[in-house]
């Protein structure tokens, strides 16, 4: 009998030049949507054979195996699954975009069927011509389970086909793929192996390949022999189907070690079921240690493994983690995800969105569950990841009480390498504290010997060290804790009051104050104009001189010098110049101003640079500062000696 040959329908060329050039971003993809569609065909059979008694005599050992020929450079994919007839083949392979398995599904809704426990792969009908991408030409060989009638489908892309029948004595589809010459590797075992185990796994039939391996050769024998072994290349062991309590711990510790190659155990795991509207299965694990790449500035980064009824999909799945939580490693495996044609591009609607959320809940529930049971532990998963953690407040706004609830930060009140939450801190103020504070910095080292540390020191109000590289860019999205405001002591007016009429009291002080030292502070403002935005009394310094503060929204200088280390153009920034007017070189200064004003400029100088080293700024002009400095130290030794 000739074969029948057929125009695809549809406009098939240029769909089938977007499937073969554009649809697939790596060529790869070809054998994992075959696979899919072999383990599809299985799945089918087996779903009809419950319910349709012709069928009963059909074995149930469902299997896919990649056969290689390098003589006539082909490429098979067997199954023993539900196989089609010439309609179907018509149909299924003569429409681009037309699945089966969409048919079907849609079959057993009719039949009210409870399709919805059911999981099928291959609803779109596209991945079956990525394998044009690899070929010459594409032979479809095919027996419908239960029929005797067999047939041949063939293919050159080119936009016809043929169907013929043929004598194919076993149920189930074979897919026989003439590869380009510059596709041979894909004959080869290793890149055969590696592409089923990235995307193919888990699925629930075995995939086998004969592979020819070596006998070691007896003390008589010349030479090793060979034979050829049927070997199975996926290990169809998806630990997160099964119930977390038929998983032992030792089974997720291995799992999450081949999962990220990690070499330590994980801090924790959360392992769970969605069923209902939205059905998936997620299973997260949390690291203990920080990931070697997990700083590299990537676009994408690598963390949850999506899969789409245990067939693979992708592992840059940014679309279900954000960010900050891109130490989180796992696998998502979801029942009805709406994939587009390409299976390799999530659809941005609202189920993925609820998804989502579900699984960063899920995360900070976790991490606050921990820090509860055994904040020691929590402090050593802080130590690593409490960085990257933070990064939520400036860009995860619901969850932002969340987030924050989970840091922990050195403070005044805390030995070096002690922490306290804040939690913790709001428990431990004063009744007369009023706001929540904190300092940010470099070190501990530079933070806590600050002068305007003073004030809070004396009234015994716990500051918060703000030492991280982050901390000065989240500082800003942290505005407010249980109700208390939270400020930096670097910024803006200080007011330590405990009554309103202690407010007033301290307030009407440092107003006469103002007008004892009027003209010295006028001549500073003078002398320091290009630098200093304004000179003022203060009252949040004890022991020191003079210290630099920044407005209440200025940019601090820690963030200023962040800012450059990062190449970016900041507008030079004026600071406040505040002054101790209790301190004994203030008080000096201000009676020399009034016997020789002149000889008061360079103590000003010395005093400005002296505030700027305190906190841990780079000096305008060192040469004149150097200068100044050894001739202050002349007269004042010259001055003792007489």
């Amino acid at each position: 009998m000739a074969a029948k040959k057929h125009k695809f329908k549809t406009e098939t060329q240029k769909l089938l030049d977007l499937v073969i050039h554009s649809l697939y971003s790596h060529p790869d993809i070809f054998l994992r949507e075959i696979i899919s569609n072999a383990s599809d065909a299985c799945d089918r059979l087996r779903l009809q054979m419950l319910s349709d008694k012709s069928l009963k005599n059909e074995k149930s050992d469902f299997k896919i195996k990649i056969i290689r020929d390098e003589k006539s450079n082909t490429l098979t994919i067997s199954d023993n699954g539900l196989g089609m007839n010439e309609e179907e083949l018509l149909n299924n392979l003569g429409t681009i975009a037309r699945s089966g398995t969409k048919n079907f599904l849609e079959s057993l809704k009719q039949k009210k069927d409870n399709p919805e426990q059911i999981e099928l792969i291959g609803q779109f009908g596209v991945g079956f011509y990525s394998s044009f991408m690899v070929s010459s030409r594409v032979i479809v060989e095919t027996r419908k389970a239960g029929e005797e009638e067999s047939f041949r489908w063939e293919s050159d892309g080119s936009g016809s086909f043929t169907i013929d029948k043929i004598d194919k004595k076993t149920r189930g589809t074979d897919i026989i793929i003439h590869l380009k010459d510059e596709f041979k590797k894909y004959l080869e075992d290793y890149e055969i192996k590696s592409i089923v185990k990235k995307y193919s796994d888990y699925i629930e039939y075995p995939v086998l390949m004969d592979v020819e391996k070596y006998i070691p050769k007896k003390d008589d024998e010349k030479e090793p022999k060979k034979e050829i072994e049927e070997e199975t290349l996926n290990s169809q062991k998806a630990i997160w189907t099964r119930s977390p309590k038929e998983v032992k711990e030792d089974e997720y510790k291995e799992f999450y070690k081949q999962l990220t190659h990690d070499y330590t155990d994980h801090y924790a795991k959360i392992h769970y079921r969605v069923e209902g509207v939205t059905e998936y299965t997620a299973l997260l694990f949390i690291p203990a240690k920080a990931p070697f790449d997990l700083m590299f500035a990537a676009e994408k980064f690598k963390g949850i493994h999506l899969y789409v009824k245990r067939i693979f999909i992708m592992d840059d799945a940014e679309a279900l983690m954000p960010r900050y939580l891109r130490f989180v490693k796992g696998v998502l495996d979801s029942s009805d995800l709406p994939l587009n044609v390409s299976r390799e591009i999530l659809q941005q609607d609202k189920l993925l969105a609820k998804i989502k959320t579900n699984l960063v809940k899920k995360v900070l529930d976790t991490l606050a569950q921990k820090k509860e049971k055994d904040k020691d532990k929590y402090l050593d998963f802080f130590k690593e990841l409490g960085g990257i953690l933070k990064e939520g407040l400036a860009s995860d706004f619901e969850n932002q009480k969340k987030i924050m609830e989970l840091l922990l930060f050195e403070s005044t009140s805390t030995k070096p390498g002690e922490y306290v939450s804040l939690d913790e801190y709001v428990k431990n103020m004063p009744s007369d504290q009023k706001e929540i504070y904190y300092i940010t910095g470099e070190s501990r080292a530079e933070v806590e010997n600050s002068p305007h540390l003073e004030a809070f020191n004396k009234k015994k109000f716990e500051v918060l060290y703000l030492t991280d590289s982050i901390d000065e860019l989240i500082s800003q999205h942290m505005n407010e804790y249980e109700g208390k405001k939270i400020k930096s002591v670097l910024k803006g007016d200080l007011d330590l009051s405990s009554t309103e009429e202690e407010k007033e009291s301290n307030k009407k002080a440092l107003s006469e104050k103002q007008d004892s030292f009027k003209g010295l502070l006028e001549l500073i403002q003078k002398k320091l104009d290009e630098n200093v935005k304004e000179v003022r009394l203060s009252n949040r310094l004890v022991s020191s001189p003079a210290c630099l503060v920044t407005d209440e929204f200025g940019m601090s200088s820690s963030m200023e010098r962040l800012m450059k280390s990062m190449n970016q153009n900041v507008p030079k920034t004026k600071r406040i110049f505040e002054l101790n007017p209790d301190h004994s070189i203030i008080k000096l200064l201000n009676e020399l101003y009034v016997k020789d004003r002149k000889k008061t400029d360079d103590y000003i100088v010395l005093l400005y640079n002296q505030a700027l080293i305190a906190e841990g700024g780079k000096l305008d002009n060192p040469d004149k500062f150097s200068g100044i400095f050894s001739n202050v130290m002349e007269e004042n030794i010259k001055t003792l000696i007489k």
